[in-house]
Formats: C-alpha cells, structure tokens, sequence
C-alpha cells in the first residue's frame, strides 16, 4: 500500500511539474519573449504597434484589411498599395519606413527604406537568412530561386545565369513583343466589355516561355513543348 501511495505521489508530481514547465515555455513564448524584442526594438529606434496578447496586431491587420476592401474604389487607379496593404501604408506613416508588427507572437520587421531594402535582397554575406514559406506564399513562390537556400540555391542561380545573361534576354525581346502585341491587339476587340487578365497573362506568360525558353511546335492546331 505504502508503494501504491508512492507511485501515485511520484506521478502526480511529475505530471504538475510538466504541466508548470509546459505553461512557464506558453508564457515566454507568447508573452515575456514579445515584450523583450519590443523593448530591445525600440530602444534601437524602430517602432511599432503595439504586441497584443496571443493575437499580436493580427486582429488589427484583419480589420483594417476588411474596411479597406469594404469601400469601392471612386476612381480606378495604379496607387493600389493602400488598397491591398492598408496596415503597412498607416504604419509606415506612423511609425516611419522600418517598424515592427506582431503575427501572433511572431515578430515581422517590416522594411520599406528603398537602400535597406536593395542590400537585404543583394545579401552577399547571407546576413539576412531567408525564412521557410508556408501557405499562400509557398504556393505563390514555389520551391525556386527566391526561397532556396545554400548549395540549391547556387545550383538554380548557375543554371538562371546561363539562360538569363544580357545577350539571351536581348535576343528574347522580339519575340516579347510579338506576343505583348497580339495580346493586345486581342483586347481591343473586347472594347467596352470584361477581361479576365489574370488568364490572359497566365497565357501570354506560357507563350512567351514557349517561344524563348523552349521548342515550340504545332500539330493539329494544338501547340507542344520539346524539352
């Protein structure tokens, strides 16, 4: 019986001494850990909203995002960024070109000074390690050269260098040109009513490759790619 109590004694012990580790490491993450980066931010001059509890500036984000696309456009314009990144346009504003926001507890430098912006993505000294894509960004950029990291990377930069040095690009405009104009000579056709641009240059995009990277052929009124 004295073993029994024990045991349960010795259990219970170590299932509280897990559960108090488990929340001391929930605490740190989602609350000490916040405060600290922002404090050491700041005192290095950058900015920002402030951390919120658990949700960082996620739901502020999401708001203004839904305020935004919930008021029409008086006039069709190219200044969409306000548009489309409401947050960092008032932010920048606010707190200047460089400021800190919160994803959850995860901080995101947000970087707009144009210099600071073209050394981080020149990053010759890998200063600036990339971050791993998950979501919508992965499936927008894919597993390519932007996202890949150390020996990958050089691999797929050595091959983008060979096809895409200034004489191969140079050689490609005409063949640019051709299929630009014939896209929009196909618009205008369509005057005074709807275009889906997105297809129409998912298209203009294939044609181009097919004509510049690849060996296109025709067939029975269907086009083939020769790898």
């Amino acid at each position: 019986m004295t073993v029994l109590v024990s045991v349960v004694i010795l259990l219970a012990s170590s299932l509280f001494i897990y559960i108090l580790l488990t929340l001391i490491g929930l605490i740190k993450k989602v609350w000490l850990n916040p405060i600290r980066v922002q404090h050491l931010m700041k005192s290095q001059g950058i900015n920002g909203p402030s951390y919120r509890f658990l949700h960082g500036n996620t739901k502020e984000i999401i708001s203004m995002r839904r305020e935004t696309m919930g008021k029409a456009m008086d006039e069709i314009s190219h200044d969409i960024f306000p548009r489309v990144l409401p947050h960092v346009h008032s932010w920048a504003k606010l707190y200047g070109a460089n400021f800190l926001n919160w994803y959850g507890p995860q901080a995101q430098l947000v970087v707009t000074e144009a210099e600071l912006v073209k050394e981080i993505l020149n990053n010759k000294g890998e200063n600036y390690p990339k971050i791993d894509l998950e979501g919508y960004a992965k499936k927008l950029l894919g597993d390519g050269l932007s996202s890949s990291k150390g020996q990958k990377w050089a691999r797929m930069r050595k091959l983008a260098n060979n096809v895409f040095h200034a004489e191969s690009l140079k050689n490609m405009i005409p063949a640019m040109i051709t299929s630009v104009e014939t896209m929009l000579e196909k618009w205008r056709e369509y005057e005074g009513r709807e275009i889906e641009v997105f297809e129409e240059f998912r298209v203009l995009t294939s044609e181009i490759i097919s004509k510049t990277a690849l060996a296109a052929v025709t067939w029975n009124g269907r086009t083939y790619l020769i790898c």
